[in-house]
């Protein structure tokens, strides 16, 4: 490798270093305790220095040093791992540049050449891979000791890397951390105690920073069972956040395509970079706290002054600028945000030349003035060309916000097919005369609202503050609920953005039937059945168009239960487009994988509210030490936003505080419900007991300020006359909630969601492992811990073929949807690999024509995939199988398929994916299909030796040859070929007497005795020649035998072939012989990774 040149001293390097090659103007050097005469104490000591100090002279222990005659200065040019590489760095300098050295008249200019080519050498090797690494010249060392001790495949790509310690029991390795887009590596080399860690980000289920007596702080990671800590970081936080990156992309992009798909940023594995994956970061957390669209990415940030007209002073913040949006926060305090489409500005200005200030004008006679913006022209430039304005003449502009109210408009532009009101204007509008005291009330409320309107705007770009906040708590009118709820959301956007799609969606859906309709069509009638808006056509028209559009919208989801009831609610204060938009903004931002088949989303949130109980119920943990109790109990809370749990009157002031702060709303009234219960909870003696406190006080949940009638609120469950004895009004629920636990921040709440999200997915891969061990293991004779070890080397190689490239068929067909045995499944490229390092008798290479006839035999449903049944059922047979069922494996791999069949024949579709069940909510489920498809397997009767079909000549010889294979390097060898020589030339007799008695005339003499001597003649050679020698040959003898005797066929049955190997006792030997399957396993734990390396 060629090195950046750097002047070294070499006083003391000569102890260090020794001499293998020089002349006038290079040196080739070797690292004294490596190569030829290495080892001992020196190599020992040497090699701990290079570790601990970081040298490249560990893993390169050659370089090159270039000089001159009269100078005393030495310059590092290259290194090199193995002398062969460092030897053709030498020869290349011979051959290009010592014939030009000698033109040059002074030192200096040679140098200055050789510095020159040497830079010019780098810089064409790092245009590609390194143009983004902040320090080229560190990163290509650290890449070179990357690949050089892990030996992985070279497409692995490596992010970071950071010196460390990792704690091997209670004695500290110091080393180096090496973070790639696939493993976590570690690698310590002291006084001769080389430990190496290698651990892919797919197996690691816990990781935290954790401190403790011994360990100040530290990094702890929980994988395949055992603990890891790494220490002594210099940077431990940067090192956490990027290890937590890696681990959710690699959790996303293994195990939740449909997030990942939603990513395009980090699509390709070969391009992840540090700073690729810090901006990543930095544009989810900007999306997640403005509630903008997946679309937008963080390009910018400045730091600056905003007016606030409302305070009447300047509050210091961060301007941050995405592809349609100009978003500010503030940062001393305040809380106050504003959100401002592209769309919306309609000028740009500048009030001062000599002012660091801009003016951004925005529609409704709006100004907002941002001072002391450092690079202020440039951010007055960049939001003019995003939003297609040109340069103004200057002039002054009022700093001061006039706004007029304008309400919120939904889009104008709406078919006449969907409905334009909501369904509590249209099932209970309200009486503008009727003066009881709740319509007061929410009178009231409407102008505390307006007031604030008027205040901090209204509309997209209105100031959110903490009075808005309070507002909120406070509760919404029911004339602005469905307006702040899309406001607050981020829905308007979409909707804004997307004029006509819903309209076209409905149109596109009507009329489809897929499995997401039939279940929409089920549940109807059941979502908020009390209320009069659904026990109409009207609304329950509006609900089935929402659900069916956006299954349409978002197959991969389609319906889930729970949606309906959530729409429901939306469909009550929000239009029927403005409904949909919501839906959109709560599936697929708010509340990421909750609806779908594994609701990981949900679980996840479940083991943060866990994590929250156990900080701020301490009293409830001490008496119910398993919180999984809790975890179950909530999960209705979390999927409905306790909608199903409260009265609908008392549930959407929940749903209020939802769409302003988010999951962390539920999570705080959750913490609640708990806190104002415990005493009750406390005394509980069991779970049931718990549910009924906890149901009973749901039902004693009223909202004192409803003006909603008794026709439209929910009847409590339980007696009315006992409920009204005990009362909780909601608004007081909701205030004591943020009260005691408001503190609770949005960040912390991400950042345990991303903990626990690595524990929730593995404890679901886990249960799919016990169950596919369930399934198998009652038709296997593997014991348990062989089938764990063999389970772990089939989805290891099911990764290894996904770890490098999106486009592989196997991350494709991938579907956590499906069958337990039909979620990880392996084509013939990742089977070849794998059966060969497990099969007993080494006969299968990698990708030849007998791995594909195994495949296509063990693949029962021909559909080009092999499951992890099939896969250990053909193992199983190979090594306890009797000698008979082993006999039948292999003479059944021969026999005809029922079509030509070839490597090709398995190509998969374009998009890589085995259609074995219909997309959800696309494809329509053929139920009678998979009724009598398990029919068939359960009336599948044991096949008999007597079923299978004769075996022609060409086969047979293609049989004898694989027998042959198996047989090489036994130490029976030269008897068992003998035998098979002698079992050929029995059974070709034994079909030539047969052929003979059977037939009235007796045939020319010239034809049949010589071609049976020829296929004689034919086994005797194969018999004393080596296997490779008939793997070589063996297709053009199968031809040769089929054109002699292609007048004459022959053919054997089962039965023949199997009576005669039992006469041959060392055949039977062998294949009764047992085989230790586990030493196979352990080799091939070592050899899989290896071989994908080595491709």
């Amino acid at each position: 490798m060629w090195l950046k040149p750097e002047e070294i001293l070499l006083k003391n390097a000569f102890k260090l270093w020794v001499t293998e090659k020089d002349n006038e103007y290079f040196v080739l050097q070797r690292r004294r305790g490596y190569g030829e005469g290495g080892g001992g104490l020196t190599g020992l000591l040497v090699g701990t220095l290079d570790t601990v100090l970081d040298s490249t002279s560990k893993v390169a222990p050659y370089r090159i040093l270039h000089h001159t005659p009269d100078s005393q200065i030495y310059w590092s040019i290259a290194c090199g791992v193995t002398k062969e590489e460092i030897v053709h760095h030498w020869e290349w300098l011979q051959q290009n540049i010592m014939r030009t050295l000698s033109v040059f008249d002074s030192s200096e200019d040679i140098t200055s050449f050789v510095q020159g080519k040497i830079r010019g050498l780098i810089a064409e090797e790092g245009k590609t891979s390194l143009v983004l690494e902040d320090d080229p010249e560190k990163f290509r060392e650290a890449l070179l000791r990357f690949e050089k001790w892990f030996n992985l495949p070279p497409e692995e790509k490596l992010v970071t890397y950071y010196s460390c310690s990792y704690w091997k029991g209670k004695v500290p390795c110091q080393g180096w951390l090496y973070l790639s887009t696939n493993f976590l590596c570690f690698y310590s080399y002291l006084l001769g105690a080389e430990v190496k860690l290698v651990i892919s980000w797919d197996e690691i289920w816990r990781l935290e920073k954790t401190s403790n007596v011994i360990l100040t702080e530290s990094i702890h990671v929980l994988a395949n069972g055992e603990d890891h800590y790494f220490s002594m970081l210099l940077h431990l936080n940067e090192t956490f956040v990027i290890m937590e990156q890696l681990a959710d992309y690699s959790i996303k992009r293994l195990f939740d395509k449909e997030g990942f798909q939603r990513e395009p940023a980090l699509s390709d594995p070969l391009q992840i970079t540090k700073r690729g994956l810090e901006a990543h970061a930095k544009s989810e957390q900007f999306r997640t706290f403005f509630r903008l669209p997946k679309e937008e990415n963080l390009l910018e940030v400045h730091e600056c002054f905003l007016w606030v007209p409302f305070s009447h002073f300047n509050t210091l913040g961060k301007i941050c600028l995405s592809e349609n949006y100009l978003c500010f926060a503030s940062q001393d305090g305040s809380q106050c945000h504003i959100i401002i489409p592209m769309r919306e500005v309609v000028n740009v200005e500048k009030p001062d030349s000599s002012s660091r200030a801009l003016t951004v004008c925005v529609r409704g006679k709006r100004a907002l003035r941002f001072s002391e913006v450092r690079d202020y022209q440039r951010l007055a430039n960049t939001i003019r060309s995003r939003c297609g304005i040109s340069a103004s003449p200057q002039h002054s502009a009022s700093s001061e916000v006039v706004c007029f109210n304008l309400p919120y408009e939904g889009n104008k532009d709406s078919s006449k097919a969907v409905s334009t009101e909501a369904l509590m204007t249209v099932f209970h509008p309200q009486d503008v005369e009727n003066l009881d005291p709740k319509m007061l009330k929410e009178k009231m409320k409407e102008q505390s609202w307006n007031i604030h309107f008027s205040e901090y705007g209204r509309g997209t770009s209105m100031f959110f503050t903490r009075k808005t906040r309070d507002l909120i708590v406070r509760g919404v009118p029911e004339a602005l609920r469905g307006e702040l709820w899309m406001l607050f959301s981020g829905a308007v956007n979409d909707m804004a953005t997307h004029p006509g799609y819903y309209t076209e969606l409905v149109e596109q859906s009507l009329g489809t039937s897929t499995l997401a309709t039939d279940e929409i069509e089920r549940d109807l009638h059941r979502s908020l059945p009390e209320h009069p808006a659904f026990q109409s056509d009207t609304g329950i028209s509006a609900l089935r168009r929402v659900l069916t559009a956006y299954a349409y919208r978002n197959p991969k989801i389609g319906y889930c239960q729970a949606m309906n009831i959530l729409t429901s609610v939306l469909l009550l204060y929000a239009k029927e487009e403005e409904a949909f938009w919501l839906l959109v903004a709560v599936c697929e931002r708010m509340l990421p994988d909750y609806f779908n088949r594994r609701i990981i989303g949900a679980l996840v949130d479940q083991a943060v509210f866990e994590d929250l109980i156990r900080e701020h119920l301490p009293q409830l943990v001490e008496h119910m030490t398993d919180l999984s109790f809790f975890s179950s109990v909530s999960l209705s809370w979390f999927l409905t936003l306790f909608i199903s749990v409260l009265p609908i009157e008392s549930a959407v002031n929940v749903v209020d505080c939802f769409f302003y702060d988010g999951i962390k709303a539920i999570l705080q009234l959750g913490l609640a419900v708990l806190d104002y219960n415990m005493e009750a909870l406390i005394g509980c003696h069991d779970d049931a007991e718990a549910v009924t406190i906890l149901n009973k006080f749901f039902d004693s949940v009223t909202n004192r300020d409803s003006p909603l009638p008794p026709t439209v609120q929910q009847a409590s469950v339980g007696n009315n006359d006992k409920a009204s004895d005990f009362n909780v009004d909601i608004s007081q629920l909701i205030r004591e909630a943020y009260e005691k636990y408001g503190a609770i921040r949005s960040e912390d709440v991400e950042r345990s969601r991303k903990r626990n999200k690595l524990y929730v997915i593995q404890t679901l891969e886990d249960t799919t492992k016990q169950n596919v061990m369930r399934v198998v293991s009652q038709e296997v004779r593997f014991s348990a811990l062989q089938l764990d070890e063999l389970y772990y080397l089939f989805k290891r190689q099911h990764f290894l073929s996904c770890y490098w490239t999106m486009q592989s068929p196997a991350l494709l067909h991938h579907d956590p949807s499906l069958a337990y045995l039909e979620q990880y499944q392996l084509g013939f490229q990742q089977f070849s690999v794998l059966f060969s390092l497990l099969e007993p008798w080494a006969f299968c290479t990698p990708k030849s024509t007998l791995s594909l006839w195994v495949f296509r035999l063990i693949d029962e449903n021909q559909d080009g995939l092999i499951n992890f049944k099939e896969f250990c059922y053909a193992l199983d047979t190979l090594y306890g199988g009797s000698f008979t069922n082993k006999l039948k494996f292999l003479f059944k791999l021969h026999l005809p398929p029922g079509e030509p069949l070839t490597i090709a024949t398995f190509d998969l579709p374009e998009d890589g994916v085995i259609r074995k069940s219909p997309e959800r909510g696309k494809g329509k489920v053929d139920l009678q299909a998979y009724l009598k498809q398990w029919q068939n397997e359960i009336l599948k009767k044991e096949e008999t030796i007597k079923d299978l079909p004769r075996i022609n000549q060409a086969q047979f010889i293609h049989f004898s040859k694989t027998l042959y294979n198996i047989f090489h390097g036994d130490p029976e060898e030269e008897s068992l070929y003998r035998a098979v020589a002698h079992v050929t030339s029995l059974l070709l007799r034994m079909e030539e007497v047969g052929r003979r008695l059977q037939e009235p005339s007796s045939p020319p003499e010239s034809s049949k005795p010589a071609n049976t001597s020829a296929v004689e003649e034919s086994s005797t050679e194969e018999a004393s020649t080596t296997p490779e020698s008939c793997d070589t040959s063996s297709s053009h003898n199968s031809q040769d035998a089929a054109a002699e005797l292609s007048e004459t066929e022959w053919s054997f049955s089962f039965e023949q072939v199997l009576a005669s190997l039992l006469n041959e006792p060392a055949i039977v030997s062998f294949f009764e012989r047992p085989v230790d399957i586990q030493t196979k396993v352990g080799h091939a734990k070592v050899a899989q990774l290896k071989l994908k390396a080595n491709k």
